[in-house]
């Protein structure tokens, strides 16, 4: 088909009526989601420790968010950059709508507290302000228990120098990867970078899971809190997953097909998703556990990553989208999309209520230069600006990107026929496109031939049967 075709159709409706609402909107910062309604709760209370607008809203299949907020879309965006840099918020944090959610702020304290006769809470427990006022009927003071004392700390001693100077520059390059890290003067004057402090069985086992992933030394080592010296730089205490206790069942690895997906989700693979334990996967998990450091177990850490992308799966309301002009099927965010129009070989979803996304589809007949038009076209149409092109045999990808929307557009000739999509988001979401697009790069298929596909010609009138052959006439006996 000519590519010259698809200009003139779509060259005077484009570029899409993408709109500008999705960057005024309120939103909220997601941290984590949590099945069941127990669970979110005891969740959001340990973040209300740290932050004081935590809210949970519902999910669907039972899952329940835990976000910050809400709060305007580019103020989120700025703190969420920050709560990322200084590793207050899991790693793969991301920013929500908040339109049509339903929130309950977190209002632990208030609720927990009573309220004295003015209906203000009290600024003391109830026992004490009885011992107070003296009332003989009142219940004495209860003694207060004896505090346990704290289990010994421990430090993941990094790396160390004689000279000062050096260290500082050593504890600058630490911090790219753990920006809780500080700065010790030892005993014996050497200066030590540290990352710390944890109890002796967190750190053993996070040791071996940083060992594993390549992420510190080989001859990094486990080191008590009072060989350590003085503080010359502090660092941060770190968020670290609490390893499986000892009597606990072990929990079985997921399917590596299902942990490569939600690798390529989280950003750190790119490979095939064939279920294959090769290098690029083994450097993605080690790499994701200490990214996210749910769990020193590596099984552990890969079961909260596929819950994570579960979670969010729910969050943008992926559907299956069966399009039945290009005959291909696929996860799309439906709530921000909605059919527009049909023209030869493509099928285009425009914005719904101002979302600023867009996604076509295509498929037809072809090889390697039909899908290089199709490059071109994309290209020429805006819905990719400026773009970055990676071409292979029977692949191309676009990535590119201008003041108001992010595009991405990958092709492939599979079976003698160009497919692919264009995935359009606006550009204040970078994180949600890229997840988008490898979803939808991953589950792309095709699940039935186009509408314009000639289908085989039923015959208009049915061949007549043939003729019975005579049965042979009986031989006449010989004389």
């Amino acid at each position: 088909m000519p590519m010259g075709r698809f200009a003139f159709v779509f060259g005077a409706a484009l570029p899409l009526a993408l709109g500008s609402a999705a960057l005024a909107e309120d939103v909220v910062i997601r941290i984590e989601a949590k099945r069941g309604a127990e669970a979110a709760q005891a969740s959001a209370e340990a973040w209300g420790a740290q932050f004081p607008d935590v809210v949970t809203f519902p999910l669907s299949e039972g899952w329940v968010g835990i976000a910050l907020g809400p709060m305007p879309r580019e103020d989120a965006a700025a703190r969420l950059d920050e709560l990322k840099q200084q590793r207050k918020v899991p790693g793969d944090s991301f920013i929500a709508t908040a339109e049509g959610r339903s929130f309950t702020p977190l209002n632990v304290t208030a609720a927990a507290e009573p309220a004295n006769s003015a209906g203000n809470a009290s600024t003391f427990p109830q026992d004490t302000a009885a011992a107070v006022t003296g009332d003989p009927a009142s219940p004495a003071v209860a003694p207060e228990p004896v505090a346990e004392p704290e289990p010994a700390k421990f430090f993941l001693r990094l790396e160390s120098s004689p000279n000062l100077a050096k260290a500082e520059e050593m504890l600058e390059k630490w911090r790219q990867t753990l920006p809780e890290s500080g700065l010790w003067t030892l005993p014996n004057g050497r200066s030590a970078i540290a990352f710390g402090p944890m109890d002796e069985a967190t750190g053993t086992a996070w040791l071996k899971a940083f060992k594993n992933a390549g992420a510190i030394p080989k001859d990094a080592f486990l080191s008590p809190a009072e060989d350590m010296g003085e503080v010359a730089i502090a660092g941060k205490t770190p968020e670290l997953g609490a390893p499986p206790a000892p009597e606990a069942e072990p929990v079985s690895m997921p399917p590596l097909e299902d942990i490569q997906r939600a690798l390529r989700w989280a950003g750190h693979y790119e490979g095939s998703i064939d279920g294959k334990d090769g290098p690029m996967t083994r450097a993605a998990i080690a790499a994701e556990i200490v990214r996210l450091r749910a769990s020193p177990d590596t099984a552990t850490a890969m079961a909260e990553l596929i819950a994570r992308r579960a979670a969010w799966r729910a969050e943008m309301g992926l559907a299956e989208l069966q399009d039945s002009h290009t005959g291909l099927t696929l996860p799309a965010p439906m709530d921000k999309l909605q059919f527009e129009r049909a023209e030869r070989a493509l099928s285009i979803y425009g914005p719904k209520d101002g979302s600023g996304a867009a996604l076509i589809l295509f498929s037809q007949p072809g090889g390697q230069q039909e899908m290089l038009d199709l490059a071109g076209l994309v290209t020429a149409l805006g819905w990719v600006p400026s773009p970055e092109r990676k071409v292979t045999r029977g692949a191309v990808t676009l990535d590119g990107q201008n003041q108001t929307h992010i595009g991405h557009a990958e092709a492939r000739v599979i079976d003698g026929r160009v497919q692919g999509f264009v995935l359009i988001w606006p550009v204040s979401d970078p994180e949600n496109q890229h997840r988008l697009a490898a979803e939808i790069s991953d589950n792309l298929t095709r699940f039935a031939p186009g509408a314009g596909e000639a289908q085989p010609e039923v015959p208009a009138i049915a061949p007549a049967d043939p003729p019975e052959t005579p049965a042979p006439e009986p031989a006449t006996p010989a004389n």
